[in-house]
């Protein structure tokens, strides 16, 4: 049996002019706040064995992405420029005056590690959980994308009904085998909801559309060049079995030497979803970088 879980709140909030859900675990009034942004396909309450983990005094703020969770979808297609926006948006918010402690998973991970080279006035500390990056495009590539977004966009993915939460939190841990039964089928429950009798999940499917615009290694480490505050990288000791790691991990060292004051933990029995696989240990890492005094 899993512990009881720390109470969260739900609000909904106007930000870059889309409505967003904003998941909170209030903390004591006088203590630190860690702003949490998840991965792709994902939801904010992935984040609670986490938070379970984290001090208690501590505020968490999580919000869902647009089009994933219970925020809105988007009219049209995802670009990651929104994801940027609907950040500052989300900050300037919650903490207009003061920089912040920031933290992301994977696609979460990379937009706040954007972000903080964008904005670097704005982060006071950053932590990215398996968010290094994607593989590094050619330009070579550009028609074959363009036409398959075309296609893509005449016809768009659709997700079919989903057979249970029961399969589906089995199929969580036939992708994650440290995950256990009780905080896969948690899982599976907050990424679907029943819709006319069906069981689908939350997340628009326009997601998996392919992206018309190639991912610049080049311009994302030049954004990491500019980050002031120290960062955390957690790493999946697993993570290698990742299809995510491919064409990612064997450049780490390239990707690492942008980052000024970058520290790096590995988080042994864990993939790429290392923050449900292995919550404790992440919670640990987070909070000795986190509470460090000075920098």
């Amino acid at each position: 049996m899993m512990p009881t879980a720390r109470p969260s709140h739900s609000t909904f909030l106007a930000l870059n002019r889309h409505r967003h859900h904003v998941r909170t675990w209030p903390g004591a009034t006088d203590g630190p706040t860690l702003f949490l942004q998840h991965g792709w396909m994902d939801c904010s309450a992935s984040f609670q064995f986490l938070v379970d983990a984290l001090p208690s005094d501590w505020t968490v703020i999580a919000m869902d992405w647009r089009g994933f969770g219970e925020s809105d979808w988007n009219v049209g297609g995802y670009y990651s420029p929104d994801y940027l926006a609907d950040l500052d948006a989300l900050l300037e918010h919650f903490s207009p005056h003061r920089p912040v402690w920031l933290a992301g998973h994977s696609m979460g991970g990379m937009v706040a590690s954007l972000y903080a080279g964008v904005r670097p006035e704005r982060v006071a500390k950053l932590a990215s959980l398996e968010g290094f990056g994607l593989p590094a495009t050619k330009p070579a590539e550009a028609p074959g994308r363009y036409a398959r977004w075309l296609r893509e966009t005449r016809d768009p993915p659709r997700f079919g009904a989903l057979e249970s939460v029961e399969r589906l939190a089995e199929r969580q841990i036939e992708r994650n085998r440290h995950l256990t039964p009780e905080r896969a089928r948690h899982l599976a429950a907050a990424l679907t909801v029943v819709e006319n009798g069906a069981l689908r999940y939350r997340a628009d499917p326009r997601h998996k559309m392919v992206n018309p615009v190639l991912y610049r290694l080049e311009e994302a480490m030049a954004c990491w060049r500019r980050i002031k505050a120290p960062v955390l990288w957690l790493i999946g000791g697993d993570s290698w079995d990742h299809p995510i790691a491919h064409g990612v991990m064997a450049t780490l060292g390239e990707r690492r030497a942008c980052f000024a004051r970058l520290a790096e933990v590995t988080i042994a029995d864990a993939g790429h979803m290392l923050h449900i696989e292995q919550p404790e240990a992440c919670a640990r890492a987070l909070v000795d970088f986190f509470s460090a005094a000075g920098s």
